[in-house]
């Protein structure tokens, strides 16, 4: 932290005492976590939001989880975010005209599918999700989410993250045979239509650029090396990387991963680095914990204290983070939707 910038937000935070809630992603930089009121996950964190009795409520993560928190907001709550440019690059991936269209083309040809949009997706993907009875589902719940959509009937397109889809499936035991990935090129004129028609579970063909570094090949580097070493990564990391770990789960997973690990334990973690050096800080002296390689988000690396300053400064005249009605209601129906299964 820097000490004067850190003097100036907390006594903001003070001035405006419970009016104001700040609220971090796991992935933020931990002189941005440090002035956090809550860490977590985006659905975490949002679905907090209505409980709390601040008016504003700065959201230091990525664009579509300030998105995601205005939708669930209570009523006079408004969302920040100190920086609206900060973007996810799979969540671009794919673009809310793109899926309407690819959807109603597959309906064309007769193939009728139920979208499951993971939550690192933009409110406007959602919406066409809602709109079509689809839902949302998380890195923790995706396997049940997906189980509840295929029992639907109507076949699945599993968006954007094409390597938590085929984790998912592989954990749910659906064969390689029943599975198939788009190709979305040419505004969907490439979609092999009768490849479509034969698959129980559709793919987007959309990744996470910092997921897709680590590798399988790494893993076993590592093992040759020290065959004690214990490997946990996240889903969205590729099938092969996936397997060649010991455990994969969410970020909350990975944490109580290395929460439960007895002293002395040799952890090598697969997710973004400010997760992996704050568990190191955090468990020095009792286990060693160490990225399987550095990988940063580069938009997540936008939230700065600077930055969260200088939103703080300006809060009475920001415009809020906001999403239209027409968008709000189908994209709440299907976090919605989530929330009702998994309960």
């Amino acid at each position: 932290m820097n000490a004067s910038l850190s003097e100036e937000i907390t006594a903001i935070r003070r001035n405006r005492g419970n009016d104001l809630a700040i609220l971090a992603h796991h992935y933020q930089c931990d002189a941005v976590v440090g002035h956090a009121d809550i860490l977590g996950d985006s659905l975490e964190l949002s679905r907090k939001i209505a409980a709390l009795s601040a008016k504003d409520i700065m959201f230091c993560g990525v664009f579509f989880m300030a998105e995601t928190a205005a939708m669930l907001a209570a009523p006079g709550q408004r969302i920040h975010i100190p920086v609206r440019e900060a973007a996810c690059v799979m969540s671009e991936m794919a673009p809310a005209p793109l899926l309407a269209t690819v959807l109603a083309k597959l309906r064309e040809a007769g193939r009728d599918v139920l979208p499951l949009t993971y939550v690192n997706s933009s409110a406007a993907i959602k919406a066409v999700v809602g709109a079509c009875g689809g839902a949302v589902c998380t890195s923790a719940n995706a396997p049940r989410m997906l189980r509840w959509a295929m029992d639907q009937g109507r076949g699945v397109l599993f968006l954007p993250d094409k390597m938590l889809g085929q984790n998912t499936c592989n954990t749910l035991g659906v064969p390689e045979a029943a599975r198939h990935i788009l190709d979305i090129r040419g505004g969907g004129a490439k979609l092999d239509l009768d490849a479509a028609a034969k698959a129980e579970v559709l793919f987007w063909p959309g990744q996470c650029v910092i997921h897709a570094r680590f590798k399988a090949a790494d893993i076993a580097a590592l093992r040759a090396d020290n065959p004690d070493v214990r490997v946990v990564v996240h889903p969205e990391c590729s099938p092969e990387t996936v397997a060649a770990a010991d455990a994969a789960g969410s970020t909350s997973f990975i944490i109580k991963y290395v929460a439960e690990a007895p002293d002395g334990a040799d952890i090598v973690i697969g997710t973004e680095i400010n997760l992996v050096n704050r568990l190191a800080g955090q468990y020095q002296g009792q286990k060693t914990i160490r990225p399987l390689c550095v990988s940063a988000c580069s938009n997540m690396a936008k939230g700065t204290e600077a930055n969260l300053l200088a939103a703080l400064q300006v809060l009475d005249t920001a415009e809020p983070v906001t999403v239209p009605e027409a968008v709000r209601a189908p994209a709440t129906a299907a976090v919605v939707r989530m929330l009702e299964v998994s309960a």
